[in-house]
């Protein structure tokens, strides 16, 4: 036995008596800096170093290595706690602030604008950067900068009969054109088709009434005897809308889809208005 070496127990560190309250259960204080790797540190040439950000921000900034050492620096005191047990207490780290990165670049995102009875409907994305802002910090009274319009979009400008055919947040601004017409000319024929995943994805649920259609595409609420999946011919195929004009807003696969089963019963293509949209924030 005089051989055997057990690391199975192992003596307990001490702990200075000002840095209990600092230390949680487990950890143990580190008087130095371990270095943590997960591979080779790849090597980057100072004069090829940028730093970007670009994407959903009204300007895009970008820093070459001599710029952004040139940026206000900043010193953050603080303990660290690492998973492999060590504690590094009353350590700084030093860098630039990324409300100093951000600050001109102002992240923006596109919306479909529905200028109507009711106010603003923003469809609010949990991983967005603009929608949670709009939804949880903007109240009213605020102002923010609209610009636009880019692409293309559409005005209903009393044409009859109308049919309305929306995917998700497409609905917005074919609800804007049938709160219109409600208010002003409720006896131009007019009908909603709109195609939504779930129950809790319906917006405008107190505002579809006879004149909308609405259909599931993935789960359909308890009790439903509607249509259930994609928007087909059952719902558009109407001798008497396929004579006037549609109007299609969503994402671009709907808006592709949707327009190519419009032709395919009876409409005609220059009245078939169309506004769609990509991922956004």
């Amino acid at each position: 036995m005089s051989n055997f070496i057990s690391h199975g127990f192992t003596r307990r560190r001490s702990v200075p008596e000002e840095f209990v309250d600092r230390l949680p259960p487990g950890q143990y204080i580190e008087t130095g800096f371990p270095v943590l790797t997960a591979g080779p540190t790849p090597q980057v040439d100072t004069a090829e170093w940028t730093l970007k950000i670009d994407g959903m921000v009204a300007q895009p900034r970008e820093w070459n290595w001599m710029q952004f050492h040139q940026l206000p620096q900043e010193t953050v005191p603080c303990d660290i706690h690492c998973v492999t047990k060590w504690s590094k207490l009353g350590t700084s780290f030093e860098g630039v602030s990324v409300d100093t990165l951000l600050e001109g670049a102002e992240p923006q995102a596109a919306y479909t604008m529905a200028h109507s009875y009711g106010g603003l409907t923003v469809d609010r994305l949990a991983d967005g950067e603009v929608s949670p802002y709009l939804h949880d910090v903007v109240e009213e009274g605020d102002q923010v900068e609209v610009r636009g319009p880019f692409a293309s979009y559409f005005v209903w400008r009393g044409e009859a009969p109308v049919l309305l055919v929306g995917g998700g947040s497409g609905v917005v601004p074919l609800m804007a054109i049938m709160r219109h017409r409600r208010r002003t000319m409720p006896d131009r024929p007019m009908r909603l088709v709109y195609s939504v995943r779930t129950a809790a994805d319906v917006i405008y649920e107190g505002e579809l009434g006879d004149d909308a259609r609405v259909t599931f595409t993935r789960e359909p609420p308890a009790g439903w005897s509607g249509h259930t999946g994609r928007i087909d011919a059952s719902l558009v195929a109407e001798p008497d809308f396929a004579a006037g004009t549609a109007f299609v807003c969503g994402s671009n696969g709907f808006v592709e889809s949707a327009s190519r089963l419009l032709l395919e019963n009876g409409f005609q293509p220059e009245r078939v208005r169309t506004e769609r949209f990509g991922p956004t924030g």
